[in-house]
Parts: C-alpha cells; structure tokens; sequence
C-alpha cells in the first residue's frame, strides 16, 4: 500500500514505462488527478480546459492536474501580453516541437504531424503513444538570414491532436550591436561595476519516444480440428528516453600585440582574445544540434548596451570576429583606457544548443587583471640633435 499525489503518480508511470496506467488507469490517471484542478490560471499553472472524463496523460497531470487554490477575493485581470513562443537567430539550425496526446497512436493507426515553416512543410510520421498518453513530435530547420517574425502552421493527421496548432516565431540577428571605437582620450568619471547578470541557463535536456511493439494472443476458433488459431492481440509500448548534456568553458587571454602584458596582467587600452568551447553529448545525436552562436558582453558597458557575437571557427569553437579597428584586423576586444584597476571580467552567453526539450545554454565568464594603462607605456622626450 502506498500513498501519492497526482503528479507523483505520473512521475512513477513515467518511471516504470506507463505500469500504473496498464493496471490502475482509472485511478492514478483520472479519479486521482481530476480530483482537483484550476477554472482558471493561477500561480504559474495554467486553468484545465481538457476532458474531465476521460484518462489524462502524464503530462497534463504534471503541469495541470491534481492542484487547487482558493481565492478570496476576485482576480484582477491580467495585462494582455504578445508573447512568441520561440525566438530564434538567423542563420541557425533549430528545432520545433509539439506535443500530441489524444487517443492511441499504433502502426495500424498511426499519427503524422506536419509543420508549414515559411512555405515548406516538414512531415515528422511514425509518431506512436499509448491511450492516455503522449508524444512529442520535432522538426529540424534553418531560420532564415534576415530578422522577421514567423507563423509556424502545425497539422495533425490521424489520432491525436495538439494544444496549438499556431506558433508565433521570432528570429533575431545579435550581429547589430557591435561596441563603438575606443579612442585614447575616452574618459567615464561615472563608472561604477556592475555584478555579471544571470542568463537564461540549461545544461542538460531529456525526453522520450514510444515504442510499439505487437504482443500475440492466440485463440482457437472452432469446436474440432477444422477450426482455426486467431491472433488476438495488441500494441504494447515500450518507452526508450534519450538525453543531452553541454559542456562549456571560455577563456580570455591578452592580445598578443600587448608588448607589456605579463601573464593574465595588463594595461588598460589595450585588447584582449577569447576563446569559447561548447559541445553536446546525447544518446540521440540526431535529434540535438550543437552550440551555433556566442555572445559576449563586457564590464564597461554594464553587461549589456553592446556586445559582440563571436564567430564560430568550427563546431563548438568560437572566438572574436576580426576588429576593423585593429590595426593588425586581429580578433581582438580593446578594454577602454579609463578602466579602473582590478579585474577585467568578460561574460559570455553560448546558445543555440538545440534539443526535442528546448535550448541548451551556458552563462560563462572569464577575467584578466588590470594594472595601470597604456599611456605609462609612452615617453615623451626632446629630438636628439
């Protein structure tokens, strides 16, 4: 005998590959979790609008069911907010994933989903979950080289349905916003650190996918020997879950160009190098996408204002685009020449690490010391004769 809420009981279906839903579903997966749900969205969890007669599926259990507030006092209602659903950058393989429940999705009734993505369409088939359950469903793609809004058009053929067949798509061009030209005589008398800010952060993504496979009943029809056997049985399901992780370091050194650097130590007004890796691992390696683009932000600027998106020289290795304002066009960072002593901490963001669970990302940093500043490094002096 053991006692659980609605979402441990999903969580433990989930574990022991949908055990609770073949023997108890009308307990675990719809007396339990429908006992109890939001009329309308509170706290971050979102009002029930699906059958509040039928098997949920784990998944609306854990984000939807089995939880219940009382309120005393009539909810305000809330700003209308525009919100897109992915935002991309240009240029970027990523991927686009829909959850479909509804029914059983079975090799003798299978579910195919397709995406309209700027004029093409990209059909995902083979797409199977048990009664009660579901499957995400993914597509990979490559945004386009200009910014603009998306409408992404998703169709659903077969059992099975998704809760938006709309997805509102934003893509983004971080190459816009490059720091202007330091100059020797650049001065800030205002300038106070700021903390690194925390970044939209995920090292590890997991999910699943469902997998059918026939269990034979056979059953005698007949009473002698000119009857005949009958294969009476079913689709089973097996869950086979797959995972990715990221790995991520960056390191920032001082230009080689700087002729009195010393070690991790250096002059303001002169530049520095970076170098970013990132790589993925996953039991799945086709359904995730290595890291695609790095931005750094820098402590004169207050970790934001401007920024530089690094180049990617190969997969999962980033490092400055060359400066125009170099003379030797290296790929370098001029620190401002007002820098105070201290340390000189760069932060980078890598992204576009893409998986069925979302984005993969790491907020990185990295510093050198500053002591003293260029112009020691000049000597005015009288012509020799």
């Amino acid at each position: 005998m053991f006692a659980t809420t609605a979402t441990e009981a999903a969580l433990y279906d989930e574990q022991t590959s949908g055990l609770l839903r073949r023997r108890m579903v009308s307990l675990t997966h719809k007396n339990l979790p429908l006992a109890m749900f939001l009329e309308v969205s509170d706290l971050g969890y979102p009002a029930w609008g699906g059958s509040k007669t039928s098997a949920a599926t784990n998944a609306d259990i854990k984000s939807s069911l089995g939880l219940g507030i009382v309120r005393f006092e009539e909810k305000p209602e809330e700003p209308q907010i525009d919100a897109y659903d992915y935002e991309y950058r240009v240029n970027t393989d990523v991927i686009t994933a829909v959850r479909i429940s509804g029914g059983q999705s079975d090799p003798d009734s299978p579910t195919r989903v397709s995406f309209n993505i700027g004029g093409q369409t990209y059909n995902v088939g083979n797409v199977y979950y048990p009664e009660g359950d579901s499957q995400l469903a993914w597509v990979k793609w490559r945004t386009p080289d200009t910014e603009q809004n998306m409408t992404i058009e998703v169709t659903v053929s077969g059992p099975g349905s998704t809760a938006k067949t709309t997805l509102n798509v934003k893509i983004v061009d971080l190459d816009k916003n490059p720091p202007p030209n330091p100059v020797a005589d650049d001065r800030n008398d205002s300038f106070s650190r700021t903390s690194v800010p925390s970044r939209a952060v995920k090292s590890t993504a997991s999910w699943s996918v469902w997998r059918p496979w026939w269990q034979e009943y056979w059953v005698w029809h007949g009473d002698d020997e000119d009857g005949y056997w009958c294969d009476h049985g079913w689709w089973e399901f097996d869950l086979d879950r797959y995972s990715a992780s990221l790995t991520a370091a960056m390191s920032i050194q001082c230009d080689d160009k700087n002729p009195t650097a010393s070690g991790r130590v250096m002059k303001s007004g002169y530049g520095i190098n970076q170098t970013v890796t990132g790589s993925v691992s996953s039991s799945q390696s086709s359904a995730v996408t290595q890291p695609q683009n790095a931005v750094s932000y820098f402590p004169e600027f207050g970790y934001e204002a401007y920024w530089r998106l690094l180049d990617r020289m190969g997969s999962g290795r980033f490092e400055f685009q060359k400066n125009p304002y170099s003379t030797y066009k290296n790929r370098t960072h001029f620190s401002p020449i007002w820098m105070l002593d201290g340390a000189y901490t760069v932060n980078t963001w890598l992204i576009d690490a893409w998986t069925p669970d979302g984005m993969l990302s790491a907020n990185l940093t990295d510093s050198l010391t500053i002591r003293g500043n260029l112009w020691q490094d000049w000597h005015a002096g009288p012509i020799q004769p």
